[in-house]
């Protein structure tokens, strides 16, 4: 009997989650509670008004820029971090307080230095998933075997080819690794930008909704950045297979 396909278990399981929440979230105060078709409803309505659309571009000009920021700063901090002992006990504890620092707490001092409006919106978005990206990579640069570099290094490579052409590659599923963990840190970050700012975009709604205890129109932003962060971690699992194909190889996955 042949297995059945990956894509068809997540469907069924979709189908499964939704057909129980809304059987049973018909029974649930609506104050307290929704349910499938209602919150699609809501969101016929909000796509219909325009609402819901003008959100989502406010909403993900600045998660884009602090996500893009997050990634190219954080891979080269990770790389440098990881293959120079100098660096790691420069900045190394630097990146790893940083990591584990309750960043919320920080909004209204960043606040007080970058004002309300998208500037700072990036920043909370960049330092809020910046960190399990560098992590990552660091982490990966120190599981690269030690045979691997002793080649480069008996072929007189410098440590810029030996980074480039030996650590990279060999990084590389720990960085796609650390860009998947970075995606939910960033919408969090996103949301969390837009409550303690000026409220607008996808935050702006649930935070409008929940005060008029309109809780089928405040899952619809919530459903959305769930969609939007699968979406992007689907995303990065199809580069990671263009990019590093032997991973998957070596694993053993299917599609």
């Amino acid at each position: 009997m042949a297995a059945m396909p990956r894509w068809a278990i997540t469907t069924l399981s979709v189908a499964i989650f939704l057909g129980f929440w809304e059987f049973f979230g018909r029974d649930i105060n609506p104050v307290f509670g929704s349910y499938p078709s209602a919150i699609a409803e809501a969101f016929v309505v909000l796509a219909r008004s325009g609402k819901i659309w003008v959100a989502l571009g406010q909403s993900l000009q600045p998660f884009i820029l602090g996500y893009a920021l997050a990634i190219v700063v954080g891979v080269p901090l990770g790389l440098v971090v990881g293959r120079f002992r100098t660096t790691e006990a420069a900045l190394g504890i630097y990146v790893t307080a940083g990591y584990a620092m309750p960043l919320v707490a920080l909004v209204p001092l960043l606040i007080l230095w970058l004002g309300l409006g998208f500037t700072v919106k990036v920043a909370i978005v960049f330092l809020m998933s910046i960190f399990p990206v560098c992590i990552n990579t660091w982490a990966g640069v120190a599981a690269v075997p030690v045979s691997m570099i002793e080649v480069g290094t008996s072929f007189v490579a410098s440590d810029t080819t030996i980074l480039r052409r030996i650590i990279l590659p060999a990084t590389l599923p720990y960085i796609m690794a650390g860009i998947r963990l970075a995606v939910g840190r960033a919408v969090v970050a996103m949301i969390i930008a837009e409550f303690f700012t000026a409220i607008s975009g996808l935050g702006g709604i649930i935070i409008q909704s929940a005060n008029n205890f309109d809780t089928a129109t405040m899952f619809v932003p919530v459903v959305i950045l769930m969609m939007l962060a699968i979406g992007l971690n689907a995303l990065i699992v199809w580069i990671e297979r263009r990019v590093a194909p032997w991973q998957a190889e070596i694993a053993g996955r299917d599609e």
